[in-house]
């Protein structure tokens, strides 16, 4: 395959992760192994989402014309991208996780809805909660009112029969 070809092969790859992507997050990848890489990519492939080392110049023109475009300003030296086709936050979990449970590589920025994210918003962005965790929050909160009245009702209901089983048996003694 010629230089030219490949280099148009990745340029459309690129373009189609932007154009499917909800949240890209662009870290630095020095100290990561291939085997250490691959472990990522696995855990991120769990979430709907990929990881890509990137060759900048490449990236920078498959963003062209994308929610991403303002990716460009992060691709500064050795680049990888963990783009999250899923929620907007489980990428960046598992990101920061293997960052921090490794030691090693590090979290440049992000760009979440066409918006740029410091390296430091990446990261508040990783200590969101999920979609699921947010809908179970909200699921508890709307049940939880109507499970007080249960009980209460219950209770009263519960303390009556008690209350007519005490008078019955005082009347048969």
């Amino acid at each position: 395959m010629s230089t030219k070809a490949f280099k148009n092969e990745k340029i459309e790859y690129f373009k189609k992760q932007f154009e499917q992507a909800k949240v890209a997050i662009v870290t630095d990848y020095r100290g990561l192994s291939v085997e250490e890489i691959t472990e990522l990519r696995r855990e991120l492939q769990k979430e709907n989402s990929d990881y890509t080392v990137t060759k900048n110049t490449l990236c920078k023109i498959a963003s062209k014309g994308t929610n991403f475009e303002v990716v460009e300003s992060l691709m500064q030296g050795p680049s990888a991208i963990a783009f999250g086709f899923g929620d907007e936050v489980s990428a960046a979990k598992v990101v920061a996780k293997f960052i921090k449970e490794n030691k090693k590589g590090e979290i440049i920025g992000g760009v979440l809805d066409g918006k740029l994210l410091s390296a430091q918003e990446a990261q508040q962005l990783a200590k969101m909660p999920s979609k699921e965790e947010l809908y179970a929050k909200i699921l508890g909160s709307i049940n939880s009112p109507a499970s007080g009245i249960v009980y209460s009702v219950n209770g009263v209901m519960s303390a009556l029969v008690r209350a007519i089983d005490a008078v019955a048996k005082q009347k048969a003694s």
